[in-house]
């Protein structure tokens, strides 16, 4: 008997060798590499026959409508509805909503179109009982309870949905991989069967990844590459809001968010999202700032805050919940150098309100303020909205998008705001006074003018 050959795959970027090693010569991530079997020759779905060679300008490009989802939060995230034969992958935490939000839409859409919702991880009497508890018309979706990639591409084959969902892409299972259910090669070959199935009958896919601790998608790195769109749905358990940011879209915007609640009837839109960030009806407080952050394709308005207290003990703490921790240490270097306020015998506390994670620079501006403000113990107008990005040198860089932003603070009643030089509007916001500041002096000076 011939001896089988094997090969060695990485789990983070999918590359292979013929021989192990501790650490990957591609992504060089450490033990990574797993034993996986060769692929045969010959595999599924190939017709022997070549494809032709064509060029761009002989292609006719198809004029059928993108598929609205019937939630907009979603249409807004996958860049305005669903495009026919694309892939998108849902990934998020357990118990955050990916299943219970996805049997909303597919109910929605199967009473016009034909939805097909394969599950592999909850039985028909399950997914049923689920459906009739959020109070979701049922009637006509389509359910099948199926693990193999090679079943349900034939079962769709014939009943030709227009969507489809699979549940979960780490319970699927394909003929070409030996591993088991959930494994590298198994998620890597039943994506990209699923994958070509979408492209080859126009059927649109949503699948379902779950995560691991790190925050990342369970299964190889190369998943992400296989498919077209991916969605995270991010929200803390004891919170009742939900935000799906898209972080690779080849049909729209990347970071687009869409803003959900998880309500006893399931996952519900949130038509105005920077209402439900702003809770301040506590009047004026030490240390809280508004400020004006841009997510996907439109300015978002969220609430800063900071504690800046004593400590005696000889380690600091510093602790940012929503926003980057190297980020504040930088900002605190800046304040001492240029601004001539020490922080080497304070704690520093960050929190955005809402569980929202702000990655973006405008916010160096806001969060400085807002520690100025717990650390003199002075409060800031409730009608003021800062924003900005802060250099080494103390100096402060205009953001893009500012004349948005400010009109955004002026759509929710703020009347004040401090923003960089380079960002002043040209025209008169009505209702509006913009302060324009080029260095960290003149923004600290503010304090003097209170």
């Amino acid at each position: 008997m011939v001896k089988q050959k094997r090969l060695f795959s990485c789990d983070q970027c999918g590359a292979s060798f013929g021989k192990w090693a501790g650490q990957c010569p591609e992504c060089q991530a450490w033990d990574t590499l797993s034993e996986q079997a060769i692929r045969p020759a010959s595999f599924a779905g190939y017709s022997g026959t070549l494809q032709q060679v064509q060029a761009m300008g002989e292609i006719e490009l198809e004029s059928a409508p993108r598929i609205l989802t019937g939630m907009n939060e979603l249409d807004r995230v996958l860049g305005g509805g669903l495009v026919r034969g694309s892939v998108v992958l849902i990934g998020g935490d357990p118990g955050v909503g990916k299943s219970t939000g996805l049997l909303q839409v597919c109910c929605h859409l199967s009473v016009k179109r034909k939805v097909l919702y394969v599950s592999g991880e909850e039985s028909l009497q399950q997914i049923a009982m689920r459906a009739r508890r959020l109070g979701l018309p049922d009637q006509d979706l389509l359910l099948l309870a199926e693990t193999q990639v090679e079943q349900i591409c034939a079962i769709a084959a014939t009943e030709r949905p227009e969507v489809m969902v699979i549940d979960s892409i780490q319970t699927m299972q394909a003929a070409q991989a030996t591993s088991a259910p959930g494994s590298v090669s198994q998620v890597r070959e039943s994506a990209a069967r699923l994958t070509s199935f979408a492209k080859q009958s126009g059927i649109a896919i949503f699948l379902v990844g779950h995560v691991t601790k790190s925050g990342d998608l369970a299964g190889p790195r190369v998943l992400e590459h296989i498919i077209d769109v991916v969605c995270y749905i991010e929200g803390n358990m004891d919170s009742r809001f939900r935000i799906m940011r898209a972080v690779k879209n080849r049909f729209g915007a990347v970071n687009e968010i869409g803003v959900f609640a998880m309500t006893d009837t399931g996952l519900k839109e949130i038509s105005n999202p920077s209402a439900i960030f702003l809770s301040r009806e506590q009047g004026d407080m030490a240390g809280s700032v508004v400020m004006v952050v841009w997510e996907g394709s439109r300015p978002l308005l969220v609430e800063i805050q900071a504690l800046v207290d004593e400590t005696s003990s000889e380690h600091v703490r510093r602790i940012t919940v929503g926003l980057e921790h190297n980020r504040l240490a930088m900002l605190l270097a800046i304040l001492h150098k240029h601004g001539g306020i020490p922080t080497a015998n304070q704690d520093v506390f960050i929190n955005v309100v809402g569980g929202v994670r702000v990655n973006e620079t405008s916010v160096d501006l806001a969060l400085i303020m807002a520690m100025v403000s717990s650390l003199r113990d002075l409060a800031l107008p409730r009608h003021l909205v800062v924003f900005g990005e802060m250099g080494l040198a103390g100096e402060i860089r205009p953001v893009p998008s500012g004349i948005e932003r400010l009109k955004e603070a002026a759509k929710h009643g703020f009347t004040e705001a401090i923003v960089p030089k380079g960002n002043l509007p040209r025209n008169p916001i009505k209702g509006l006074k913009v302060h324009g500041v080029s260095t960290l002096q003149e923004a600290l000076a503010y304090f003097n003018s209170l």
